[in-house]
C-alpha cells in the first residue's frame, strides 16, 4: 500500500488581542480574538519532518500582537487584511492565508472604564492569496456578526407543512420566532468604510427582522438578506446560519389551580434539539466567490 499527503493547513487559533489606545485621557479599547491559518507547500514538514519552510505558529501569534500596535485596529477588516499580507510575506511556501477575527464590544462608563456589551459579536474572515508573480495578492473579505440573539414575540406563523405518520407538530398561527443568528456578507472589493458598512448592515438586518411578518424562519432570512444587498451595492452575497430557538407554551391544564389559563404568555425555552436553517442570498450580477476555501461548505 502507498500513501500520499492530502490537503493540509496550519496556524494559530484564538489569539486574544486587547489593544488600549492611550493617545488621549479618554481611552479606547478593541478586544479581539484572532485566528490565522496558512496553506501552501508544507508537504516536507509532514512527510520527512523538514520544518525549514514552516513559519511557527508562535510567530503568527506574535505578528498578531505586533500589528495591533504598528498597524492599528481601527476596523477588524483593515487589521486582518494587513496581518494576512504580512504573514504571506513572511512565509514564502504559503500560497494563501486566512485571518479570522471576532470583536467583543465594550461600552464606556468613564474616561478609562468600560462594561462588556451584550449582543452580537462582530466578525470578519479575510483570505489573501498569492497571484501573478507572487508579489501581488488577491484579497477576499467576509464581514459578519454571530451570537446575535433576536426574538419576535408575535408576527410569526408556521403551518401548511408536510405531514406524515410521525408528524406531531401542531400548526401555529401565532408563535414566538427566535434565533441566535450568524450572518456573513461578502464584499466585492477592499476599498470600504468597514465600520460604517458594518453598522449599516447590522441596522438593516435588525430592522428587517423586526418589520417582517414571518411565515417561516426561512422567509425571514431571505427577506433580511435581500434587504441587506439592496442597501449596499458593494456586497455580493449574504450567508445565514440560524438555529430556531424553540419556545413552547406551558400547559397549565394539569395544575390544581382553578381558573389558571395560559393565553400565550408563559413559555418554556428549549435549547435542544433545534431546527437549524441555513441559507445564502446572492446578488444576481455579483462576481463569483472564487477560491473554494473561501466559499466553504456550511455557509458560515
Amino acid at each position: 500500500m502507498s500513501t500520499v499527503l492530502g490537503m493540509n493547513q496550519y496556524g494559530k487559533a484564538e489569539t486574544r488581542v486587547v489593544r488600549i489606545c492611550r493617545d488621549t485621557p479618554v481611552h479606547e479599547i478593541r478586544d479581539l480574538n484572532v485566528s490565522t491559518t496558512l496553506r501552501g507547500d508544507f508537504d516536507r514538514a509532514h512527510t520527512i519532518g523538514d520544518q525549514s519552510m514552516v513559519l511557527p505558529t508562535d510567530s503568527q501569534k506574535n505578528t498578531a500582537f505586533a500589528y495591533a500596535k504598528t498597524h492599528g485596529t481601527d476596523s477588524i477588516e483593515d487589521y486582518a487584511i494587513a496581518l494576512g499580507r504580512r504573514l504571506l510575506d513572511a512565509a514564502p511556501a504559503a500560497r494563501q492565508v486566512r485571518v479570522r477575527v471576532q470583536e467583543y464590544a465594550w461600552d464606556r462608563i468613564g474616561h478609562h472604564s468600560f462594561v462588556r456589551r451584550g449582543g452580537g459579536i462582530r466578525t470578519c474572515v479575510v483570505t489573501v492569496t498569492r497571484s501573478g508573480s507572487g508579489d501581488e495578492w488577491d484579497t477576499r473579505v467576509l464581514s459578519g456578526v454571530e451570537d446575535l440573539v433576536v426574538l419576535n414575540s408575535t408576527g410569526s406563523e408556521f403551518k401548511g407543512f408536510l405531514k406524515e405518520e410521525y408528524t406531531t407538530l401542531p400548526e401555529a398561527d401565532d408563535r414566538i420566532l427566535a434565533t441566535s443568528l450568524v450572518a456573513k456578507w461578502r464584499h466585492t472589493g477592499t476599498d470600504a468604510d468597514w465600520n460604517g458598512s458594518y453598522a449599516a448592515a447590522l441596522n438593516t438586518l435588525l430592522e428587517t427582522f423586526a418589520g417582517t411578518y414571518s411565515r417561516a424562519l426561512q422567509e425571514t432570512l431571505y427577506m433580511m438578506g435581500a434587504a441587506l444587498l439592496e442597501s449596499q451595492d458593494a456586497l455580493a452575497e449574504v450567508r445565514f446560519s440560524a438555529p430556531n430557538k424553540h419556545h413552547f407554551l406551558v400547559d397549565f391544564s394539569d395544575f390544581r389551580v382553578d381558573g389558571l389559563t395560559n393565553d400565550g404568555e408563559v413559555f418554556v425555552a428549549a435549547d435542544r434539539p433545534y431546527g437549524l436553517i441555513e441559507a445564502q442570498v446572492v446578488r444576481d450580477d455579483a462576481p463569483a466567490a472564487g477560491d473554494a476555501w473561501l466559499a466553504e461548505p456550511g455557509f458560515c
